[in-house]
């Protein structure tokens, strides 16, 4: 008797081949968005955007989101963004920020996660953007 393939279930084994790369000068930032997606993801942590760079040059895979706060001192989230499409054209841009006042002007394709958000959000902007689809600020 032949046998039906089942569908495959993403797996968090598969999820894992994905990878983020997070930027933010305050360290407890940094921390608490990492702790959110490393349970699903690949997560490179940087403090700045030169360490950012860095970080990017020197993972050998595929980075498939840059994660990064809009405002840091030396260098913009807008400037490593820039950057790191450049090296990297494929990779899914979300810039995030407590900032509110003024207007925000982005790249088409890049996308925006105003602070403060919960873990459920974050988690529920990021598997969106990574699916093709375009990031919603979900209820709290």
């Amino acid at each position: 008797m032949e046998q039906t393939e089942r569908p495959r279930l993403l797996t968090k084994r598969q999820n894992e081949q994905k990878a983020i790369l997070i930027v933010d000068d305050e360290p407890i930032v940094l921390e608490f968005v990492s702790a959110i997606l490393s349970v699903e993801y690949t997560i490179l942590s940087a403090v700045n955007g030169a360490d950012a760079i860095r970080r990017s040059n020197e993972f050998p895979g595929k980075i498939d989101v840059l994660l990064s706060d809009f405002q840091m001192p030396e260098m913009t989230g807008i400037e490593l963004a820039t950057h790191i499409c450049e090296v990297r054209p494929e990779v899914r841009i979300l810039l995030m920020s407590g900032f509110t006042g003024g207007m925000l002007v982005l790249n088409e394709g890049w996308h925006f996660l105003p602070k403060p958000f919960i873990p459920s959000q974050l988690r529920a902007i990021v598997s969106n953007l990574l699916n093709g689809g375009k990031p919603f600020m979900p209820p709290r």
